[in-house]
Order: structure tokens, then C-alpha cells, then sequence
């Protein structure tokens, strides 16, 4: 615990020991599902704690400050599309208690994990959905969030027409990438299609004492109506980007 502990201390995540006891409960489930279902490729701790754990947080980027951060998602509403194992929608939950987060994914037996990690960790205010995301954006999940993310799932183009239907007028999509000036361009026309204006990027690297990777999270504003076309039916959006 001390190793996670004093890694986010380096980017000002100074947690107290409850949550890192979250966290370390976190890692032992999914190294112990891991080993029955395809969770992560990454099981070492360290390469969690960096890889997985500190890059769901790192998100604080985007903030004066992590008591910024904290008031600014207070009472508001978050889709993880995509999650997976549940990155970063259950790191950002451990982090911001008053985040109501919906963790969506398209694997059954993800989501079993996800709901195990939900009851072990005493987490309220979160809830696992099964589902593709061009299915869910057709029922009431559309247009009622003021935040989607999605992590390492697509590329930019894809991702905004997963991501953005699910996002309220006004709402923000947040994007976790890596090298994205190529995906920026790319996805100039989803966004005019879908309604969505890039309003803020922030670069930056994660490192501990062996390894450093580069990362960029993109703000993507919802300026307008998401037509009632998109998203595209089940496997288009991957197959035929905007």
C-alpha cells in the first residue's frame, strides 16, 4: 500500500487509508478473476497501480487541484463506456465518493466481476449494466449523463459516437488516449456530426521509478442534439468511422 500511496502522492492524489485499502482490494480481485476470465494483461502490482490505477486518476490533470476536482463532480453523473475491468469509472469512484458512476460494458461476465468489485468495496452510487453501447444509447440512458469516458477502447472518431449520445446537451466526454494529434483530426467531421466540439487537451506524462508513458485526456463538449441516428447499429461505428 505504501508503493501505491506514495505514487500518487507524486501527481497530489493524497488518499486516505480507507480508500487505499479500496484499492488494494481492487488489485487482489482482479488478479483472483483474472485468472478465471480475461481481465487485464497487466496483473503485476506496480504495473497496475501505474497503468491502470494512477491513469484513471489522472484525470486531476484537468484541474487547479484535486479539491477542484473533487467540487467540481459533486452530485454529477458519469458513464465508463466500455469499462472493462472497470477503468477508469471505479478508480474515479473510490476517488470522488459523490460521482454517481454507471459502469457499462458488453461481456456478462465482466459485469460479474464489476458488481463482485462493487459489494467488496462497499461502493454507492455505482452500478454495472450489461450492454453494447449502441444498444444502451437507444433507451433511457440516452442524453442523461453530464460525463461519458472511455478508456483504450477505440479510436477518437469511434469512441465520440459511443460516447457522445449518452452525454446531456452541455455535457463533456472525457477521452483518454495516448498520441491523439492524428485521432483530432480524424474526428473532425463525428464531432459536427454528432454535435460535439473539442473544448480542452492536456498532455502529460506518468512515471514511477522504472517507466514513464505518455497520456493526453481530451474535454469534448456536447454543443448540440445528437441526431436520432447515431449511434449506428451494433459493430458499425468500429467498422465504418465517421
Amino acid at each position: 500500500m505504501d508503493y501505491l500511496s506514495n505514487l500518487l502522492n507524486k501527481y497530489d492524489l493524497s488518499l486516505d487509508d480507507n480508500k487505499l485499502q479500496q484499492f488494494l482490494d481492487y488489485y487482489n480481485l482482479l488478479v483472483e478473476w483474472n485468472e478465471k476470465i480475461n481481465l487485464t494483461a497487466i496483473t503485476d502490482y506496480k504495473e497496475v497501480c501505474l497503468k491502470h490505477f494512477l491513469d484513471s486518476l489522472s484525470l486531476v490533470k484537468m484541474f487547479d487541484s484535486l479539491e477542484d476536482m473533487c467540487k467540481h463532480f459533486t452530485g454529477k453523473t458519469l458513464c465508463d463506456v466500455g469499462t472493462g475491468a472497470g477503468f477508469p469509472g471505479i478508480p474515479l469512484k473510490i476517488l470522488l465518493p459523490e460521482l454517481r458512476v454507471t459502469l457499462f460494458d458488453s461481456l456478462d461476465k465482466r459485469v460479474r466481476f464489476l458488481n463482485e468489485v462493487i459489494t467488496k468495496l462497499k461502493l454507492d452510487g455505482i452500478e454495472a449494466v450489461h450492454g453494447r453501447a449502441e444498444d444502451l444509447a437507444r433507451t433511457e440512458y440516452r442524453a442523461s449523463f453530464d460525463y461519458s469516458t472511455a478508456r483504450a477502447v477505440a479510436s477518437l472518431p469511434v469512441l465520440c459516437e459511443y460516447c457522445i449520445p449518452f452525454l446531456k446537451e452541455g455535457g463533456t466526454f472525457i477521452a483518454y488516449k495516448s498520441d491523439v494529434d492524428s485521432e483530432i483530426q480524424n474526428s473532425e467531421h463525428a464531432l459536427s456530426v454528432l454535435g460535439g466540439e473539442i473544448v480542452s487537451r492536456e498532455n502529460f506524462s506518468l512515471s514511477d521509478d522504472s517507466e514513464t508513458i505518455d497520456r493526453s485526456i481530451i474535454f469534448i463538449k456536447k454543443s448540440g442534439v445528437t441526431p436520432d441516428t447515431y449511434p449506428r447499429k451494433a459493430g458499425k461505428p468500429s467498422k465504418q468511422p465517421l
